[in-house]
C-alpha cells in the first residue's frame, strides 16, 4: 500500500506521460519468486514504480506526541530508455515529507520531484538509499541492515532520525507475493519492517529539540496498475504495545465497498500470520470534512482481522495531504491510536486515498 500507501505515483504519472511509455516491458511480479536480502532491499529499476515509506510517532521534551512520514518514489517512465543522453527522463523519484502536529492543528507537509542522475536525486541497488537532494532514507552499511537514516528539510520543519530494526522483515502475502486481485497479474513485492526504535532530532520553524519514538518502513515495487472497478483504498501499520505488529488494507470499488483485503500480523513471538480477503473488514465509526477540499473522510474506525477486533482514532482528523504539485492527488495519511476491548493496544497509520477523485491508475 502501501502507503502508504497503494500506486500513489502511478495516480499522476497514469495520466501525465505520453503513449509511449506503454509499449515498454516492465518486469512482472510472479507468484513463487522468494524475496532475497540484503538484495531486495535496495531498488528494483525494472519494474514500474516502487516506493520506500516510513512513518511513527515521536515524543517531544515535552511529552507531547507527534506524527512523521517520510515517503520516496521511483517511477521508470518508458521514455528515452534508447536515448544515451544524461538528460533523458527514464526513471524519476518523486518525495513526501509530512509532521503532524496537534498544537498546529494540521499537517506540516513538503514534497519534491526530480528526475534521477547528475547526482542530484537517484537510489542504490543492494541496499536501500533514495534521495533528492539534500533528503535521504539511507539504510546503513552493515550485514544485517538494521538501522535507517532519515533526513528532511520542508519549509517549516526538518528532521534528522535514526529508524532501528530488531527483527528481520515482515513479508507481506505469501512470502512477500501481495496480491491485489483474485488475478495474479494485480500484485506487489511487499514486505514491512515494524516497531523500529526512532531517535534523533526535530525542528519546527527553526527550533531543534531532541525527539525519540518508533516507526514502521514499507517497501514495496510493482509494475501493475490497480485492478478494474477500484475506486481507492484504505491502510493502515500499527506497532502494537506488547511488541506485535499489524498490516492490513482493502480496496474499495465505486460503491464503497470492498474490492480486495489482506493482512499481515506478526506475533511477540515473531511468528506471522497472513489474513484473507474475507478475514479483513473495515467499518468507518467517524467522518470530517476537509474546509480546504470538500472532501470527506472516515477518520475513525472498527477494524476486525480474524477474531480480533481493533478501533482506529486519529491523533487529529486534519490530516489531509495535498500532493497535487506531484503525484497529483489529494489524500489522508496520519497517526492514529489504537484500541483493543477498550483499552490503549498500540499507535500507528492510516492512509484513506480514493475519497475525491477516483485514484487514475485503471
Amino acid at each position: 500500500m502501501q502507503r502508504r500507501h497503494f500506486l500513489i505515483a502511478l495516480a499522476a504519472w497514469r495520466g501525465l506521460l505520453p503513449s509511449s511509455a506503454a509499449a515498454v516491458d516492465f518486469a512482472p511480479v510472479v507468484p513463487g519468486r522468494r524475496l532475497v536480502f540484503p538484495d531486495d532491499f535496495g531498488a528494483h529499476p525494472d519494474f514500474r514504480t516502487e516506493w520506500w515509506y516510513a512513518t511513527g510517532w515521536l515524543k517531544r521534551p515535552n511529552a507531547q506526541p507527534l506524527g512523521f512520514q517520510i515517503t520516496f518514489f521511483r517511477v521508470r517512465t518508458g521514455i528515452g530508455e534508447s536515448n544515451a543522453s544524461r538528460f533523458a527522463p527514464r526513471q524519476l523519484m518523486l518525495a513526501h515529507a509530512a509532521i503532524a502536529d496537534p498544537e498546529y492543528g494540521r499537517l506540516r507537509h513538503s514534497e519534491r520531484t526530480a528526475r534521477v542522475g547528475f547526482g542530484h536525486a537517484g537510489f542504490t541497488l543492494g541496499r536501500s538509499e533514495v534521495w533528492i537532494g539534500d533528503w535521504r532514507l539511507t539504510q546503513q552499511e552493515n550485514s544485517q541492515g538494521n538501522r535507517y537514516q532519515a533526513r528532511v528539510h520542508g519549509e517549516d520543519f526538518s528532521y534528522d532520525l535514526a529508524l532501528d530494526a530488531t527483527a528481520p522483515p515482515l513479508l507481506n502475502g505469501r512470502d512477500g507475493f501481495s496480491s491485489k486481485a483474485a488475478d495474479p497479474r494485480h500484485a506487489s513485492y511487499y514486505y514491512s519492517r515494524p516497531q523500529l526504535a526512532v531517535s534523533g532530532s526535530l525542528s519546527l520553524q527553526g527550533r531543534a529539540e531532541a525527539v525519540n519514538g518508533h516507526a514502521w518502513l514499507d517497501h514495496e515495487w510493482s509494475s501493475e496498475l490497480l485492478p478494474d472497478g477500484a475506486q481507492g483504498w484504505d491502510w493502515v501499520g500499527i506497532n502494537l504495545a506488547d511488541g506485535s505488529a499489524l498490516m492490513a488494507f482493502r480496496l474499495r470499488d465505486t460503491s464503497g465497498n470492498r474490492q480486495w483485503a489482506a493482512a499481515s500480523l506478526r506475533s511477540t513471538g515473531k511468528i506471522d500470520q497472513i489474513f484473507t480477503p474475507q478475514e479483513v473488514n473495515f467499518s468507518p465509526l467517524r467522518r470530517w470534512r476537509s474546509p480546504r477540499t470538500g472532501i470527506e473522510y472516515p477518520v475513525a474506525w472498527r477494524l476486525q482481522i480474524g477474531q480480533r477486533v481493533f478501533e482506529l482514532s486519529p491523533l487529529l482528523d486534519d490530516q489531509e495531504l495535498d500532493s497535487r504539485r506531484s503525484v497529483g492527488t489529494v489524500y489522508w495519511e496520519g497517526a492514529i491510536r489504537v484500541s483493543e476491548n477498550g483499552q490503549p493496544a498500540g499507535e500507528g497509520y492510516l492512509e484513506l486515498a480514493g475519497y475525491g477523485e477516483k485514484i487514475r491508475v485503471g
